[in-house]
């Protein structure tokens, strides 16, 4: 069962939103590409010293150990063989790629972060050397500060207790950045063991110099202590050893509550993706995509529709909501006044209220424009989480009114892509459409079911804006 914690998605909800949310993450964050974990990663090298591994091992000493008896080359080629070869899909990864989140650090010497936000679309700066630190590349989107190194560089990777001892003369730049960061965002940790001593001191070090108890929220998932796997091959519970361990990771919770570290306990490490997904879902909620055109406006007189736009846009401005529009002719330029007009009169900057994406008018990039128009409907709709359409008329090469066929592949995206749909049908046209095809499947669109009749029917300026802005807010309640 998914445990659902509000207010845990309530706030990263915020820091995203305010660019404030940083993400750190640990070796079980790679674990679902096939990428091992520390353990595994030192296992055979342990059995080449006669030992072996379980959950009480200093693993950091047993890297040193075999450094020591063999040599550094070992280790060094155990990282390039384990971490240089190709991963598979992460969906968890996939989810926090398409969030606005522009800080990454990780202790992982494999590149699944930055291929997966290159894949992303999304430009990276990454620091695996200290020396990189001063510089800045240009319109970056991500960074990725890699304080333990990089598969590529196997000779510099902290991995023995040597290069733990010796990190804040090596990297003492990581430190004092990472510090900075922990008292300045908030991070999600996730497949993060917190058993890595640099990390702990340097928690130690934030908490001493803030001289409080009451340090910056941050959060981690931790699996919750599952008895079934303390049943024998006799059929037998281990009860001492299950005991032992739900109270070793009961103190271990509390005690990382003192460095203002709060953990999400999930049933299996499958539910961290489908709550990164709620909150993809829930974040995308803020952002409405306005499709619409029209030549004519039918039962509408043109003041009318054009008040209606601009107030609709102007409302959801107000409502803390951000517009998504790709300047649909005799529609664009009404909802984008509307947004103006509001933001204008609370003196906020428009480009973090508004996103405008004009369609390009010639073909470009070996693409035909039909294609490019495909491309940029998919971009902007994937921004948003929800859909409304107005209208959708549009003259044919013979000056006859027709369906608008742009919108109709809007909705058919939006479907794609989940969005939640509004059809405001008595604008008639392409909405009156979709509002048909919609009231086929009442099961999949639940949040229109008591406010068909307002929106295929409803003529009132007011009366329909209010209706669209209870449908929104009865979608942040209820999911």
């Amino acid at each position: 069962m998914l445990h659902i914690d509000k207010q845990f998605e309530d706030s990263i909800i915020k820091e995203l939103k305010n660019d404030n949310l940083v993400i750190f993450g640990g070796a079980g964050l790679s674990r679902s590409s096939g990428y091992v974990d520390w353990a595994t990663l030192l296992s055979g090298m342990a059995s080449k010293l006669g030992l072996t591994i379980d959950n009480g091992t200093d693993l950091v000493s047993l890297a040193q150990y075999y450094s020591n008896e063999n040599g550094r080359q070992g280790l060094n080629e155990a990282i390039i063989e384990q971490f240089d070869k190709n991963a598979e899909e992460n969906s968890t990864l996939n989810i926090l790629a398409s969030l606005p989140i522009s800080v990454y650090w990780t202790t992982n010497y494999d590149s699944l972060i930055e291929d997966t936000l290159r894949k992303n679309k999304k430009k990276t700066d990454i620091k695996i050397d200290q020396s990189q630190l001063k510089y800045f590349k240009t319109n970056r989107d991500v960074v990725i500060y890699k304080m333990h190194g990089d598969k590529d560089h196997p000779d510099n990777a902290v991995i023995t207790r040597d290069d733990y001892e010796s990190y804040n003369k090596t990297r003492p730049l990581f430190t004092t950045n990472l510090k900075g960061q922990l008292i300045e965002k908030t991070f999600l940790f996730i497949g993060f063991s917190f058993e890595d001593p640099n990390l702990e001191q340097i928690f130690r070090r934030v908490r001493t110099d803030l001289i409080t108890d009451a340090p910056k929220n941050h959060y981690c998932f931790f699996k919750e202590i599952d008895k079934e796997l303390y049943l024998n091959k006799e059929g037998i519970y281990d009860d001492f050893k299950y005991t032992e361990d739900k109270i070793s990771q009961a103190l271990r919770i509390k005690d990382l509550k003192r460095y203002g570290i709060n953990t999400l306990l999930v049933d299996e490490y499958e539910d961290i993706t489908k709550i990164l997904a709620r909150i993809h879902t829930k974040y995308k909620l803020g952002n409405i995509f306005i499709s619409g055109s029209a030549e004519e406006y039918g039962d509408f007189e043109k003041e009318a529709a054009q008040e209606l736009m601009h107030n609709l846009s102007k409302r959801l401005i107000k409502n803390e909501y951000d517009i998504i529009t790709g300047f649909g002719v005799g529609v664009g330029s009404f909802v984008i006044n509307g947004v103006l007009d509001e933001i204008y009169s609370k003196g906020n900057d428009i480009e973090d209220r508004l996103i405008m994406r004009p369609f390009p008018q010639k073909s470009s990039g070996g693409k035909v424009l039909k294609q490019l128009w495909t491309d940029y409907r998919k971009n902007m709709i994937s921004l948003a989480g929800i859909s409304i359409f107005m209208f959708g008329n549009k003259t044919d090469s013979t000056g006859e009114i027709v369906e608008a066929n742009g919108m109709i592949e809007e909705f058919n995206i939006a479907k794609e892509q989940d969005s939640f749909i509004i059809p405001i049908a008595t604008t008639g046209y392409v909405s009156r459409i979709i509002m048909d095809e919609i009231k086929n499947d009442l099961s999949k669109y639940w949040y229109l079911k008591e406010s068909i009749t307002i929106l295929e029917n409803e003529k009132d300026n007011d009366k329909i804006i209010n209706e669209v802005i209870k449908i929104i807010n009865r979608l942040r309640i209820d999911l």
